[in-house]
């Protein structure tokens, strides 16, 4: 290992020592906030600190075993045994320490849109939410509906999807390790409920993955933002409810503006408006830092032009491809019931080769 190397393991042990103190104090739990952030942080150092004394007590033992060889040469096979294993130890240690995304361990907001393709386009992003909502109920997640548009016939024009992990993820993996893959859009290629002459239609709709800021990461001046308040509305005008409970929220500096009108109450909607605004300034500022730090890292698409697509899903084939990686799979069904493992596997494989290699991280190329 490196002198670098050495010194960011350094570094990483004794914050995972500090962290280790901290959650043992009966203090820091009156903060569930506060426990929370530190326990993923936490676990997200476990397995550096589980590899780092592996390979000390496995180095200890082969010292051991060479000064027990010297003295009796029936200690030389197991010598070569424990002299065999170190490499891997040391592999999966550089491994670890290699950078990982910040945002791992966080929960997330996953925004669909529909695109091009009218009513065809909203019915394919209801299917894209339906498809997230079950992934979730695979892993444990808890989804919420912060706020949607439906259309006419049932789809959704636009929609966003908090995603939560129960308590601290494994390893530091929350949701954001896994879905953030699928920011982008999304092409369909079927024949539309619309269509009367059984022609296949290409649509699209855009989805948006944001890593759910806390208040620690983003800080909002009320200076900053223009609150408006007006009537709910459903598919076709419809009232959905006589009072002025929906509300608009214009952060001034950065133009953003979210909206929501789900719950009954303003306060609600400020609420989880609030929750939108936090996640898309903390994705703007990563997008900044990522700019300065490199030209080479490209964003999430943030036009549902079926021209820069991320993904193909083809009804008449069953046939799914993501055409960033070249994966191409015959279970397109299973993947809209919510099997999406083998692909987010793949893709978080061709990342971790990227960085193996030095190269940008794969993540929303």
């Amino acid at each position: 290992m490196s002198d670098n190397g050495s010194q960011r393991l350094a570094g990483l042990l004794a914050e995972y020592a500090e962290l280790e103190a901290r959650l043992a104090d009966p203090a820091i739990h009156a903060d569930q906030a506060t426990a929370r952030r530190v326990g993923r942080r936490f676990a997200v150092l476990a397995p550096i600190q589980k590899a780092a004394a592996e390979l000390r007590q496995a180095r200890a033992d082969l010292i051991a075993a060479r000064e027990l060889a010297a003295e009796d040469p029936a200690f030389a096979a197991e010598t070569e045994t424990l002299a065999s294993e170190l490499p891997a130890l040391e592999r999966r240690l550089s491994e670890l320490l290699i950078p990982r995304d910040p945002h791992d361990a966080k929960d997330v907001i996953v925004e669909i849109k529909a695109g091009e393709g009218g009513e065809e386009s909203a019915l394919f992003a209801s299917d894209l939410l339906r498809m997230y909502t079950r992934y979730a109920e695979r892993h444990g997640w808890v989804t919420e509906v912060i706020d949607a548009q439906e259309s006419d016939l049932g789809g959704v024009k636009d929609v966003s999807l908090a995603v939560k992990t129960k308590g601290v993820p494994d390893g530091g993996n929350g949701v954001w390790s896994r879905l953030k893959w699928e920011g982008g859009v999304h092409r369909v290629q079927r024949v539309p409920v619309t269509e009367s002459q059984g022609r296949i239609h290409t649509s699209a709709a855009g989805v948006l993955v944001l890593p759910e800021a806390e208040d620690v990461d983003v800080q909002i001046e009320a200076n900053d933002l223009r609150i408006d308040v007006f009537r709910s509305s459903g598919p076709g005008g419809q009232s959905v409810n006589t009072t002025d409970s929906a509300v608009r929220i214009t952060h001034l500096p950065t133009g953003i503006v979210v909206s929501c009108q789900n719950e009954k109450s303003q306060l609600q909607n400020r609420e989880q408006a609030m929750r939108i605004l936090r996640a898309r300034l903390l994705a703007a500022a990563q997008e900044a830092a990522d700019a300065a730090a490199s030209d080479a890292r490209r964003l999430q698409v943030r036009t549902v032009d079926r021209s820069e697509r991320i993904r193909t899903y083809n009804f008449p084939q069953n046939r799914i491809t993501d055409h960033r990686i070249g994966y191409t799979a015959y279970n397109l069904d299973l993947v809209l019931g919510g099997d999406l493992d083998g692909m987010l596997d793949a893709l978080s494989e061709a990342d971790r080769q990227a960085r193996l290699a030095g190269d940008a991280e794969l993540s929303r190329r």
